[in-house]
């Protein structure tokens, strides 16, 4: 872990800079190229989207890491919707991950949730690295993804104890998710070219993780 590592909301002022980290954070690492940094432009803008928790990471004066929440919910079994929130993208420049800047933000930004009134975050994430910071698989709530299947990279967890207890059901993210790709192609062309890959590891372990689901009923 870095010791001397800043976390503070971000500014306006970081934005461009943001949607730059987030580029080189993603960039090739789920399929070829990536549309994380788009993302994170639009949502800024969106009703889902909260600012109170919109927070980067600064290292010697350099922002090297960001996470963003948003609004989500999940349809219960019984009719009723609850609120929950979620995360992502979070971005981590290539050259200071594996340093615990990820984890930084993410506990940094429960512990602000928490103090907001938020009882639970649900995501999708790998379940070997969430695990370590006290998220499980939302199927143990019984709650699946929007398409009503147990997705082994949907993670929830509780900030207040019980909070998930009786809602089954599935989780939707925000529509502010649903990326339209030409609007995110014209974006990335405002950055320097990269050259997209495919058939890396990583990108072969994101399939791994997306296709680990089954029927919830």
């Amino acid at each position: 872990m870095i010791s001397d590592l800043t976390i503070r909301l971000e500014t306006s002022a970081d934005y461009r800079e943001v949607e730059y980290i987030t580029r080189e954070a993603f960039w090739n690492h789920h399929v070829p190229g990536c549309d994380e940094h788009y993302l994170a432009h639009v949502l800024r803008k969106s009703s889902c989207f909260i600012h109170e928790l919109d927070f980067v990471a600064v290292q010697q004066g350099r922002i090297v890491g960001n996470i963003m929440y948003t609004h989500a919910r999940i349809v219960g079994d019984d009719g009723v919707e609850y609120p929950v929130i979620s995360f992502g993208p979070v971005s981590v420049l290539p050259e200071w991950q594996g340093n615990g800047v990820g984890s930084a933000l993410i506990l940094r930004s429960l512990s602000e949730a928490r103090k907001l009134g938020y009882t639970a975050v649900l995501i999708y994430g790998d379940p070997a690295y969430y695990s370590r910071l006290g998220f499980v698989a939302a199927e143990t709530y019984g709650i699946g993804s929007s398409d009503d299947y147990f997705a082994d990279a949907l993670q929830a967890l509780e900030l207040k104890k019980g909070s998930l207890n009786g809602k089954q059901g599935r989780f939707f993210e925000d529509h502010a998710y649903e990326v339209d790709e030409k609007a995110s192609a014209a974006f990335d062309r405002s950055f320097p070219p990269k050259k997209k890959q495919e058939g890396l590891l990583s990108q072969l372990k994101f399939l791994e993780h997306v296709s680990a689901r089954k029927p919830r009923k």
